[in-house]
């Protein structure tokens, strides 16, 4: 068999029927060989290296199946750095195949030719170049062993194109798969039960127990058995970004978000005076500690963190109990060994949802303001009144996060909210929303991105209208970049003196529009409520153009934002703090 052949056969075994990529000079062999296959893989063409990995990033969080997407060599290649060092910061098992020069044109100065080995090594798990095509199967193999075991993560797989061009004598390899490392995670461990136990004596001896469901719960699966073994034992659960959706956020268990950015202030308070924290699948960072600064020092607070990396364990707290082990296992074996007594907890429970309550009754007038331009809240409370049904939402990092994070609602145990949090970057939720949709077909995609996102992979638009992807796409439109713009008056900066962080009003509407998407313009509630049932009701791609006032106008939900100010991020009892401050 032809190299190219082998390598779509082995894809298809391990369970892939989706790749995204951008056609060059180097992967036409294996375009070639995607269509002599006649359809077993579906190949997604985007318009630009970034985007495919995001779409790739998307399928793999929400399909929990490995995300696949290739590029050309050089540039192609560059151009796939971003998403593919967010995957694997974030612990998403994706593997990239960049279709490199030729063996026969290293160290001549062949165009394009780059030390790819070296430029990926530090953001992957792993960067391997095939050097002979008989190598090719195990090297395949080995890419998605090292996806799928352990901490998920990103692998880079180098192939020459004399390597997919090469006729392969099938008597000197193996073309077997382990199907085991299709999907994640694959060959889950457990610590053993005398280490789950001393989980289960501090809980019994804890008086005001908390959980912190991080991104783990989500890579692990771990939603169903981390509600059930909360039912169980009658301990409240709050979220990281990350975490979110792990748990339904109607659930009376369901305490919030905590962290920094899109905070609960009712979180950060459990969290603050809870006496035992059970961090699940969170590494603990800067955004969760708020700059490591919270909560604060308390010798009497015992912190047990479960992670599947042992890396991260105590790193960044002072641990009593540490367990290395996947977050699913671990909570179902929790389950069969608890005893505790759930009832202790009730009084702890109630005061929890008491204070939820106050902080969403204080919300609420907020969801009713009609000022010009639009603020978030308004959007989020009539975006909230129409999710009926399982949705997947991809947010960038920017202007929606603070709002979106703290203000929507996912009444099911099905939806997913989706950020890319490791590093930030502008330009995901566009084309993830196509990797979402691949993933699950059944559900609507809702993208949410301001303009600063939307300069970034403008381009995906007419790939989302190619494919007719049922997208709603959020366009949060301020004329510039808002976080940044925000920080800048937060550090003293006045109205006049922000640096390069303005740019022209984007007629979002008529750009979705040339690229044949429906699109609406928004400037007031009414008009954005009659855009989004519009936009529930058809069947293809729909562009909402919101013009919404900027992230620097007020200070957003953001802790250390408030703090930075003087303000009292907990206060439960003032109706403005956290969300209603001018910044200026």
């Amino acid at each position: 068999m032809l190299g190219s052949d082998i390598l779509v056969q082995m894809l298809s075994d391990y369970g892939v029927d989706t790749m995204f990529g951008v056609p060059g000079d180097t992967n036409v062999p294996l375009y070639t060989a995607l269509a002599r296959a006649e359809g077993k893989i579906r190949h997604v063409m985007a318009r630009d290296e970034r985007s495919a990995g995001y779409m790739a990033d998307a399928y793999a969080r929400i399909s929990n199946k490995v995300g696949i997407f290739e590029a050309p060599s050089g540039a192609g290649a560059m151009y796939s750095l971003p998403p593919l060092a967010e995957s694997n910061a974030s612990s998403v098992p994706v593997i990239l195949f960049t279709i490199d020069i030729p063996l026969y044109g290293e160290g001549r100065g062949m165009l394009t030719e780059l030390d790819n080995v070296s430029i990926f090594d530090p953001i992957t798990k792993a960067s391997i170049q095939v050097k002979s095509p008989t190598k090719l199967p195990e090297i395949i193999r080995r890419a998605f062993r090292i996806a799928t075991t352990g901490k998920p993560g990103a692998v880079h797989v180098i192939i020459p194109e004399d390597m997919l061009a090469a006729d392969i004598d099938l008597d000197t390899v193996s073309l077997h798969v382990e199907e085991t490392c299709g999907r994640f995670p694959a060959i889950p461990t457990v610590a053993p039960p005398s280490e789950l136990k001393k989980i289960l004596d501090l809980v019994s001896a804890a008086k005001r127990p908390l959980i912190v469901a991080g991104g783990g719960v989500n890579r692990s699966a771990a939603q169903k058995e981390l509600t059930e073994l909360a039912e169980q034992m009658n301990i409240p659960v709050v979220n990281t970004i990350t975490g979110q959706a792990a748990i339904n956020d109607n659930h009376p268990l369901a305490i919030g978000v905590i962290g920094d950015n899109g905070y609960h202030p009712h979180a950060n308070r459990a969290l603050e005076e809870a006496d035992l924290v059970i961090y699940l699948g969170s590494k603990i960072g800067s955004v969760v500690t708020i700059g490591y600064s919270f909560p604060s020092v308390n010798p009497d607070r015992k912190v047990v963190q479960v992670d599947i990396d042992s890396e991260v364990l105590a790193n960044n707290t002072q641990n009593v109990l540490s367990i290395a082990g996947d977050v699913r296992l671990v909570l179902i074996e929790l389950a069969r060994l608890d005893e505790t007594d759930a009832a202790k907890n009730t009084p702890w429970v109630e005061e929890l949802n008491g204070w939820r309550k106050e902080f969403w009754k204080n919300a609420e007038p907020l969801f009713h303001v009609k000022s010009l331009p639009l603020r978030p809240e308004p959007i989020v409370r009539a975006l909230n009144e129409r999710i009926t049904a399982p949705v997947n939402i991809l947010s960038d990092a920017g202007t929606p996060t603070p709002y979106m994070t703290r203000f929507l609602r996912l009444g099911d145990s099905q939806s997913r909210f989706i950020i890319p949090r490791a590093f930030g970057g502008l330009g995901y939720a566009i084309p993830a929303v196509v990797g979402a949709w691949k993933a699950e077909p059944h559900k609507r995609p809702i993208g949410m991105f301001g303009d600063g996102s939307l300069g970034m992979t403008v381009g995906e638009l007419e790939t989302l209208a190619r494919l007719n992807c049922p997208a709603i796409l959020l366009h949060f439109n301020n004329a510039c970049f808002g976080w940044i713009k925000g920080l800048h008056r937060l550090d003293g900066s006045g109205n006049n003196d922000c640096f390069s962080v303005d740019f022209n009003v984007t007629k979002g509407k008529e750009l979705a529009e040339a690229f044949g998407i429906q699109a609406y313009r928004v400037t007031t509630v009414e008009e954005l409520e009659v855009a989004l049932d519009k936009a529930f009701a058809l069947d293809g791609p729909t562009f909402i153009d919101i013009i919404v006032e900027s992230l620097a106008d007020r200070v957003p939900p953001v802790f250390s934002w408030l703090r930075k100010r003087g303000e009292n991020p907990l206060d439960l009892e003032s109706k403005d703090v956290g969300y209603d401050h001018r910044v200026d």
